[in-house]
């Protein structure tokens, strides 16, 4: 008996000292809020006040003070997610996780973003405002690593942290600019689709320019104040083993002060960017006697992209221009290191790289480039063929400004400073949203546009035969698309088609006009907004466009020739109000039967790759509503029944029992059971969660959510057979700035502020995001004293 007595005095022994342990490592591991610490190079001490949630409030006599500590500070909750991003276009990622992302590495250092940013910096005037900043910053994130906890996920992959560079804040830009595109999963599938196919099957698809939707207007006055296959379906499935978040769309609106019960500007933005753990964005509030901002910052990069102060407010959609392009190079037969050009025979340059693999040799890799880019065969494994093909990208071609463009936007105090610094944003594009305490609004669509000939597609790969000239001619920014205060008192963006410019619909990757239409639909007819009426459209997840789309399947439906169990789900759907609330029944019946309709329409002709690649592209998107109203498209025959010719009605009816039968299966026959909440769950992927024991603590949610693709409040999923739609990308933040009360404006994030799992800020905003909560975003110094939760305090050494 005493030996069991001492064995088990052992055990808790053991047991307590390894719970010790743990407690004393998770303490050493959280960030720091609170404290002195010593930071080199500051020339004052600098407070920093971090409120209930985290977010820091940084107080010094300079700027340069001000962002060394917003660098430490942002490093302590970040650095994981500076460290994969900084990784991304200089082809780090195999390093990390080993050979699974070589295909990634290689893709990404074709592309030669790190080139780009190489050459950006040795260009950058190492004594200019901008580079000053970056580099202030740049040594408060280096401080950190040189004295701060190594956080968790280097412990678990192996890797060392090394210092950051300014090399670095450009290769994240490049990566940020990059996943913007939509080129790269859009022109190589519509070539294959008309070689494969005949040029009538692209005829049905919504790939050029709409005449008859909702467009974005131009109007430009004078301001109040003076001054192969998808190239990257590797790249995606390799990005989604590590949870990177990607750029998808986004909306904002500007209302000017004769839309608003206050008469004063209220200002909406809310980016749409794939979920990830942790989120995109970094909230820090800055004050010193020079700058003042309440800003968004992506990891690693010191400029907010996002912000606004007591003077003006900035956010932004992405653009969705046609910046990419891909062209069939011609080999001279008697030297395959030539290639046509102009009517001679070029040298192809030729580089090489080294990657770095987890627990692996190094790897060396050769590939082309023409004039126009990297050639992808052998970099890409879905470029098949002996045909080479190259890659046009406007954000390494040219001239690369754009940090110096976000430092500009962020120090901007009119509309006239900020306007000057949008021309030298040359890629990725975006709609620049501005709203300002004097009464100014504005839309900017910013981005390089080159002068596309009437005779060039630019949806399909170009040949020798049909190009265009390799010298572009880019238009002069003023003809960019824009709006500056117009007439109906507002200006929005939900990546939809913007009006002409230069005579002509500007050729792009634009999404379908469901939000556009909405927004629209609710801005103008009121006159009286505010920020509550503001933040319930914000969250709006009414989709009138669904409704319509509904419609018209239920219309090509015989309701003689239905079952009864057929005829009561019809009525459900007929019932249903359009609205994606939690207990809707028809949302859930709609999806299910647009599915089974782009399946039947599609996969026949494609297989079963080919679909899958074109349902993530946004010509999809724009396609369903036109091509379920078109009764006389070529897609609608099942060519796998040559005997017969497939109808619309039968391809819908088919369809529907299709989904029915899908229903049943996933949730019974009792309709009332087929809810939105069972099906539609948004859970924030962290790249160590891909691992399942890890997964509940890295990873946050799932929850049930409102909402769906396309309506407002863009809750998208990717569509697929499982008939559930994990949410992979929404808002990244909600933001209202309103002006006549701008201390009292309000934002959320998506989880919380920290990358740390051990802080109390890693997932403190989710429950409220998925609530349709939100919270002030503080700038009143007094209440920021007042009601602080902590206080770091940075002293020069």
């Amino acid at each position: 008996m005493k030996i069991f007595k001492k064995v088990g005095y052992v055990l808790l022994t053991l047991i307590l000292l390894i719970v010790i342990s743990g407690y004393v490592f998770v303490q050493l591991h959280k960030p720091d809020y609170s404290g002195e610490k010593k930071l080199p190079k500051l020339h004052n001490e600098v407070q920093v006040y971090f409120d209930e949630y985290g977010v820091p409030h940084i107080y010094g006599e300079t700027e340069e003070d001000a962002f060394r500590a917003l660098g430490y500070v942002h490093a302590q909750d970040r650095l994981w997610q500076m460290e994969l991003l900084r990784r991304i276009g200089s082809g780090g990622l195999s390093q990390v996780f080993g050979k699974d992302l070589i295909g990634t590495d290689k893709f990404f250092l074709s592309l030669g973003i790190d080139e780009a940013s190489e050459k950006a910096v040795s260009k950058l005037d190492m004594n200019g405002d901008a580079a000053t900043i970056m580099q202030a910053y740049l040594d408060g994130l280096n401080q950190f690593i040189a004295e701060g906890p190594t956080p968790i996920e280097f412990y678990l992959t192996g890797i060392d942290q090394t210092e950051f560079t300014i090399t670095d804040v450009y290769n994240i830009m490049g990566y940020m600019a990059f996943s913007f595109a939509m080129g790269h999963k859009t022109d190589p599938l519509l070539s294959n689709i008309k070689d494969k196919l005949g040029p009538e099957y692209l005829k049905d698809l919504a790939i050029h320019s709409d005449t008859s939707t909702v467009w974005i207007k131009n109007y430009k006055n004078n301001p109040v104040d003076s001054v192969g296959n998808s190239v990257t379906a590797l790249v995606t499935e390799a990005l989604g083993k590590v949870n990177l978040p990607l750029f998808e769309g986004s909306n904002s609106w500007v209302l000017a002060p004769a839309r608003t019960k206050n008469g004063k500007v209220i200002f909406a933005n809310d980016p749409h960017i794939g979920f990830a753990q942790p989120s995109v964005w970094y909230e820090a509030h800055l004050e010193t006697p020079t700058y003042s901002k309440y800003g968004y910052h992506i990891a690693g990069i010191p400029f907010p992209v996002l912000g606004h102060n007591r003077d003006i407010a900035y956010g932004m959609t992405m653009f969705e221009n046609d910046d990419v392009d891909f062209y069939f190079e011609e080999n001279n037969p008697e030297n395959a290191d030539q290639y046509r050009l102009n009517g001679t025979w070029a040298e192809y340059e030729s580089v090489t790289k080294t990657i770095k693999v987890k627990d692996s040799s190094d790897i060396k890799f050769t590939f082309k480039k023409s004039v126009h880019g990297p050639i992808l065969n052998g970099i890409a494994d879905q470029i098949q063929g002996e045909r080479p093909i190259s890659m046009y990208w406007v954000y390494t071609q040219e001239e690369n400004t754009v940090v110096d463009a976000f430092y500009e936007i962020s120090h901007a105090t009119n509309l006239g400073e900020f306007t000057s610094a949008l021309p030298k944003i040359h890629a990725p594009g975006l709609n620049i949203m501005y709203g300002d305490a004097k009464g100014n609004i504005g839309w900017f669509a910013t981005a390089k546009l080159w002068q596309v000939p009437d005779s060039v597609n630019t949806k399909l790969v170009f040949d020798a035969d049909n190009k265009p000239s390799d010298t572009r001619e880019f238009l002069d920014f003023e003809k960019n698309p824009q709006a500056v205060n117009p007439p109906r008192n507002y200006v929005y963006s939900a990546n939809n088609q913007p009006d002409s410019i230069s005579g002509m619909l500007y050729p792009g990757y634009y999404l379908p006009e469901n939000r556009a239409k909405r927004i629209v639909q609710l801005l103008d007819p009121k006159s009286d907004w505010d920020k509550n009426d503001v933040s319930s459209m914000i969250l709006d997840v009414n989709s009138p466009v669904h409704l319509e789309i509904a419609q018209d399947l239920m219309g090509a439906i015989n309701i003689k020739e239905v079952s009864d169990k057929e005829t009561k789900v019809l009525d459900a759907l007929k019932a249903w109000d359009g609205i994606y609330s939690l207990d809707n029944e028809g949302g859930t019946i709609y999806t299910r039967w647009v599915y089974q309709v782009l399946e039947n329409i599609f996969e026949d002709e494609l297989g079963a790759e080919q679909f899958e690649q074109l349902l993530a592209t946004h010509v999809l998107k724009r396609t369903i509503a036109p091509i379920i109203k078109n009764d006389t498209s070529v897609w609608w025959d099942d060519v796998s029944t040559p005997e017969i010719l497939e109808q619309r009605s039968e391809i819908i009816k088919k369809s529907l029992v299709e989904a029915i039968g899908s229903l049943e299966s996933d949730f019974g026959p009792d309709i009332a059971q087929w809810t939105w909440n069972k099906v539609h769950t948004l859970e924030h992927g962290h790249p160590i969660g891909q691992v399942d024991a890890l997964r509940s603590f890295f990873n946050v949610g799932p929850f049930p959510i409102e909402g769906t693709r396309e309506v407002i409040n863009n809750l998208a999923f990717p569509y697929d057979s499982t008939g559930l739609y994990k949410v992979s990308s929404g808002p990244s933040t909600r933001r209202i700035v309103d002006f006549s009360d701008v201390e009292n404006s309000i934002s959320i994030l998506p989880t919380g502020q920290s990358g740390n799992p051990f802080s109390e800020h890693y997932k403190d905003q989710a429950e409220m995001y998925v609530n349709g909560e939100f919270r002030k975003m503080m700038m009143n110094e007094e209440e920021i004293r007042s009601t602080k939760k902590s206080v770091l305090i940075f002293s020069p050494n």
